[in-house]
């Protein structure tokens, strides 16, 4: 049984209602025709099926580990680069990129257990997720986690062109725990993940990951 986040309790609830009531004007007004109505069926159950499916959140086991960060979402790698942080660490750091497409677990998970250090919410554009300046000119929502092997990981929250909330669920000084929801983005975004240039890529451009799961580094 698929387990639905409670973000689509509220978007699952209504879009059922809405195609509830786009069927009955349909039957009322083309009850004869059962072929017409038969098809608005099926792409009924299909609206409603993708729907549900976004918001899924399945249940993952995660076995502690103070030197590997994990994944913190579902998706594809679109970038391991080095850059200059100016946010929160104002130097060189390792960026790793994860695009989220609207088929993608879209809960977000914390990389590593420790404690929140910073958090910020960003106004912003609405570019694509895939784009380069998207991690510093789209609405974006900084985390960062100092782990209990005394290294401090950031995880930016980023909205695409079709995500418009973004959801964080943590606080400063948060006692946290590696792979626990932090928070959520709704419609398709990306999530990337500052570390320290010393760190241990374990991942490659284009490889898909699954968050809690997925090795990205190792600060061992």
């Amino acid at each position: 049984m698929i387990r639905i986040h409670k973000q689509g309790i509220k978007p699952i609830s209504l879009t059922l209602v809405f195609l509830i009531i786009v069927n009955v004007i349909v039957y009322i007004s083309i009850s004869i025709n059962i072929i017409v109505f038969s098809i608005i069926n099926i792409m009924s159950l299909m609206v409603f099926t993708m729907v549900t499916r976004f918001f899924r959140n399945p249940k993952r086991e995660v076995v502690e580990n103070p030197y590997f960060i994990l994944a913190p979402a579902d998706g594809k790698i679109v970038a391991i680069e080095e850059i200059e942080e100016n946010e929160y660490f104002k130097e060189k750091r390792i960026q790793i990129s994860i695009f989220m497409s609207i088929y993608n677990v879209h809960s977000n998970k914390l990389t590593s257990s420790g404690k929140i250090k910073y958090t910020k919410y960003h106004k912003g554009d609405f570019l694509l997720a895939k784009h380069p300046k998207s991690s510093v000119k789209n609405e974006r929502n900084t985390v960062v986690v100092e782990t209990n092997s005394g290294h401090e990981i950031l995880t930016r929250q980023i909205a695409g062109a079709v995500a418009r909330r973004i959801i964080c669920n943590v606080k400063e000084n948060d006692i946290v725990k590696q792979g626990d929801e932090f928070g959520f983005i709704k419609f398709g975004s990306r999530v990337d993940i500052i570390l320290p240039l010393e760190a241990k890529i374990k991942v490659k451009l284009q490889q898909k990951v699954q968050g809690s799961r997925t090795v990205i580094a190792d600060l061992y």
